[in-house]
């Protein structure tokens, strides 16, 4: 959850007002690094909404943090570097007080040197025969597993992860030739034209595609891995500092706030091009229409990318062996200047290709209505929001709540008697939209309490009085529903206004965060970051936080994350779950919820897809906690077979469809004509809604209100 930096002004002045004047501009990247620690321990220490104390076991949470950020597979670091490092364990506390490096540039400079030899630990492995019928097992749960003890320890543990991938990619060569197979059967069966060609390979065959597969994935990771700056690793080591105070408190590099701010908009000044890594070259992606890059008429996707150039001064920067999100960068730029790409074409020939940048939305991740027509010839309108996005720097920027409001204008002229709107999957954003998004549903009144670290507690309210629906509502949500998903939900659950429905429980993000920019307490023009900062906490009206419980569901379905370790609640450094004093409010209690639920709960238990999908997902999940595999061919296989022939009773979910009509609008029907890739994209997104169980059920319901 964000919203615009807006602090009482004593808040931020008084405590930080001596940092202004601390540090000179530093000379160096060393200083540079030194600056942003101390920044950093300041900043989270006056204006988090819970400090923690900087002391010895603050320094050991770190610790252990720091190495599940760095090396999550126990892969590149011995005992013998983990003892030396332990040395440390209870000193991360100092020296993030006095800004110093030493711990940083050991554990950085010896990363490197072990990516060094587990290159060319790999390199050495392939150069010699791969035998898979060796009796060995591979450890895959990180919790039991312990660095290597030494380096022959290591370069059997290379050389079984090297194993495991050259298995699992033979696995899916054979299960590419059987699915070919059944394809080529039932067209023979049906007498229809048979164009497929099988690619039938021998087990050696397979076995030399499989291991020249992953040797050059190896050697790409390495290389990717080596390219990656110093600067990038201290964001890292930074942030052990700063999740240890809370999952959510984070320290940005520049770049890192770019790209964060790109995904808040929806949008990015550019061309409008994916930039694809591949065997150390780069390749454009697909094109997104209407777009720079797609309006030239020049570019494909599959091109080559050589160089960058930004005009009309700089020199053309060339980019093979850079890294995508470097490239990315050179390629971004102002609005309304020029950028040349230079591309190798599919033919060999080269190009060079001038387009001037633009503002791109990223149509993904703002709101989009269909109409569905129910199996009785009832219709009713979904509106799927994946996000809260908002653009808080343009008066007339995009935002979720005028996305929403558009779409409820579309299917109200569509005559719609319900809605439906989809926060799955929704993890956030902006929290002054939730409250203009409930304004469009009914009355004003508050919709969440805020509290800061002061104890203060501000009460926000949706202002209007002219609600543009005030029919039948359904919100789905489901474990991955969070922030402002839970603050709307909750509102129009406790309010009485919506049938909330998904998962049992969401997942329990109950935190405000704004972003701090470092460079504001020093006396520098350059850039050194931010931090995004917990600052407070949200209530509900009720009184009660979404912190760690999140909104149970009124009316509950289990879904495939309902088995995994999902929400605040898993995380060791997640905030506590507490309660304040209720709002006033004057709920609306529009649907007997209690009556909705058995109906519900009954339909559910004889939907025998439903409790498919239910032990599908449970066996998922049982077989994501198995600890280890073993990488003797035939038990592997064996093992695939065991798995395959127990999918075999799940394939009818991929059969389902759930009886439900969708039209889209008609001037999306006139536009479909004329631009293929929006076409195929809407009957990618019907045939998805037509799976949806979930959306059969939630139809069920807002019909029986």
């Amino acid at each position: 959850m964000f919203k615009k930096f807006k602090l009482n002004t004593l808040l931020l002045f008084i405590p930080l007002m001596s940092l202004m004047f601390c540090f000179n501009a530093p000379q160096n990247d060393d200083e540079k690094m030194q600056t942003i620690m101390v920044s950093v321990k300041n900043t989270l220490a006056y204006l988090h909404y819970s400090p923690k104390p900087i002391n010895d076991a603050y320094s050991q949470q770190v610790y252990d943090k720091y190495f599940e950020m760095i090396d999550f597979g126990k892969r590149y670091f011995l005992q013998s570097d983990m003892e030396e490092f332990s040395k440390h364990k209870t000193k991360l506390d100092d020296y993030l007080n006095r800004g110093e490096l030493t711990f940083y540039k050991l554990t950085v400079d010896r990363l490197y040197q072990r990516v060094d030899d587990a290159d060319q630990i790999s390199k050495d492995i392939f150069s010699k025969p791969i035998d898979l019928n060796e009796e060995e097992t591979l450890i895959l749960e990180h919790k039991i597993k312990k660095s290597p003890a030494n380096k022959e320890e290591q370069y059997n543990d290379w050389k079984k992860f090297i194993k495991y991938n050259i298995l699992q990619e033979i696995e899916t060569l054979n299960s590419r030739e059987e699915a070919q197979r059944k394809k080529k059967d039932s067209v023979q069966k049906h007498g229809l034209q048979d164009t497929i060609k099988l690619e039938i390979l021998t087990p050696e065959q397979k076995f030399t595609k499989a291991r020249d597969e992953v040797k050059d994935y190896m050697s790409e990771t390495f290389t990717r891995f080596k390219k990656r700056k110093k600067m990038d690793w201290f964001t890292v080591y930074m942030n052990a500092y700063s999740e240890v105070f809370d999952p959510h408190t984070s320290y940005f590099s520049p770049r890192n706030k770019e790209d964060f701010d790109v995904n808040f908009t929806g949008k990015v000044i550019g061309i409008g091009a994916i930039i694809q890594e591949k065997k150390g070259n780069l390749f454009l992606g697909p094109l997104t229409i209407g777009a720079p890059a797609w309006k030239s008429k020049q570019l494909s996707e599959g091109d080559k990318i050589i160089k960058v150039k930004s005009l009309p001064n700089k020199e053309a920067v060339n980019v093979v062996g850079m890294l995508s999100d470097e490239a990315v960068r050179l390629i971004r730029g102002k609005e309304g200047t020029a950028v040349t790409l230079t591309v190798e074409k599919k033919d060999k020939t080269i190009q060079e290709v001038t387009m001037i940048r633009e503002e791109v939305a990223m149509e993904d991740t703002y709101a989009r209505s269909i109409i569905v027509d129910s199996p009785d010839g009832k219709k009713f309108g979904f509106i799927n929001l994946p996000s809260f996005n908002a653009e808080f720097d343009k008066s007339d920027g995009r935002n979720a709540s005028d996305d929403v409001k558009a779409e409820i204008i579309k299917l109200k002229a569509q005559n719609v008697q319900g809605i439906i709107l989809d926060l799955r999957n929704n993890g956030g954003g902006s929290l002054t939209e939730v409250g203009d998004i409930m304004g469009l549903f009914m009355n004003a009144g508050p919709y969440v309490q805020v509290k800061d670290t002061q104890g203060k507690i501000q009460t926000l309210k949706n202002k209007n009085n002219n609600p543009l629906w005030t029919g039948p509502l359904v919100i789905m949500q489901n474990e991955l529903s969070a922030s402002a998903s839970e603050i709307l939900a909750g509102a129009m659950q406790d309010y009485g206004r919506a049938v909330v429905v998904g998962s049992p429980q969401s997942f329990g993000k109950g935190t405000v965060q704004t972003f701090i920019d470092l460079n504001r307490f020093l006396s520098t023009n350059d850039d050194f970051g931010s931090v995004k900062l917990t600052i407070q906490k949200f209530y509900r009206v009720t009184g009660e936080s979404t912190q760690k419980k999140g909104i149970v569901s009124d009316i509950e379905m289990k879904d495939f994350y309902t088995f995994s370790e999902i929400g605040e609640r898993y995380d060791d450094y997640a905030l506590a779950w507490d309660k304040i004093p209720a709002a006033q409010f004057t709920p609306v209690k529009m649907v007997n919820v209690e009556s909705l639920r058995k109906n519900s709960e009954k339909r559910m238990m004889n939907n025998t897809n439903y409790q498919l999908l239910l032990e599908s997902a449970q066996w998922k999940e049982n077989m994501n906690k198995e600890e280890s595999i073993p990488l003797n061919q035939t038990k592997f296989f064996e093992l695939m077979k065991q798995r395959k022939d127990q999918i075999k009773k799940f394939e009818a979910l991929n059969k389902f469809k759930n009886g439900l009509k969708f039209n889209i609008y008609p001037d999306e029907i006139q536009r479909e004509k004329k631009d293929e890739a929006f076409k195929k994209k809407n009957e990618n997104w019907i045939k998805r809604l037509e799976r949806d169980v979930y959306l059969q059920e939630a139809v069920n319901i807002i019909n029986e209100i």
